[in-house]
């Protein structure tokens, strides 16, 4: 006689709660390993985000010991080389997905951030971090490129110098020099964590969505265009928010 087996848990979990949602990467037994069930669940999350109008702010957690440790490694034994186990795992646009979302998305981070966990940190609008977080990019010691935005959104955040050298040695960083080279922007005892973020969050999701909306695309887009273009767009939304 065999018993029926169950099935795993889902590798990402999902809650609305008022007009903030919580998306959860929940493979804390892998440290939150990036496979393919998570990228598919995160992409169903981050979709259920965009298409809904009553959601004004999506927050990202990690259960377990670790935020995410980037692309699962068992994954590369079953494919014909690493980088097609990698290409898999990315086929979903999960990372346009987050970027292009108008909600503001919140990271609430501990433990290892690592590889595509980072890359995907990195994508949201904020950051809080545990005081244990550690970040890193180990891709090159694997001979990849960290090829889901961390060599473009590391620059961005921390600048040339600062970003090429955490891609060239895969060095890691603590949270309280990831703060002070921009990409976290609150280091929060790990037992408040996701207390704090969720009060951010709430805040946040208090500004009338016009003006919450119009801030993140300014302040996202700006960079992209010329000063004079990017004050002309300002004062283009400023007027029609009157």
């Amino acid at each position: 006689m065999t018993s029926a087996r169950s099935d795993p848990p889902p590798a990402v979990l999902f809650e609305k709660r008022g007009a903030v949602a919580e998306i959860v990467l929940n493979r804390p037994d892998a440290l939150n390993a990036y496979n393919t069930n998570m990228r598919d669940g995160l992409y169903e999350a981050l979709t259920a985000v965009r298409d809904d109008p009553e959601i004004a702010v999506a927050v990202l957690f990690g259960n377990g010991r670790a935020f995410c440790t980037g692309g699962d490694l068992a994954e590369f034994g079953s494919a014909p080389s690493p980088t097609a186990a990698r290409s898999i795992r990315w086929q979903r646009d999960v990372w346009g997905t987050l970027w292009e979302l108008p909600q503001v998305t919140i990271a609430g981070v501990h433990g290892p951030v690592v590889g595509g966990g980072f890359e995907l940190t990195m994508l949201c609008d904020q950051c809080v971090a545990a005081s244990n977080a550690t970040f890193s990019l180990p891709e090159t010691g694997l001979a990849m490129i960290p090829g889901v935005g961390g060599t473009q959104t590391l620059s961005r955040l921390a600048g040339l110098t600062p970003a090429l050298a955490i891609n060239l040695t895969g060095a890691v960083v603590d949270a309280g020099r990831a703060r002070d080279l921009g990409w976290v922007q609150r280091v929060v005892d790990a037992s408040v964590l996701r207390e704090r973020t969720r009060a951010l969050a709430r805040r946040i999701a208090a500004i009338p969505a016009p003006l919450r909306i119009a801030l993140k695309r300014l302040v996202n887009d700006g960079p992209e265009h010329p000063l004079e273009s990017a004050l002309t767009a300002e004062g283009r939304v400023e007027a029609s928010l009157r």
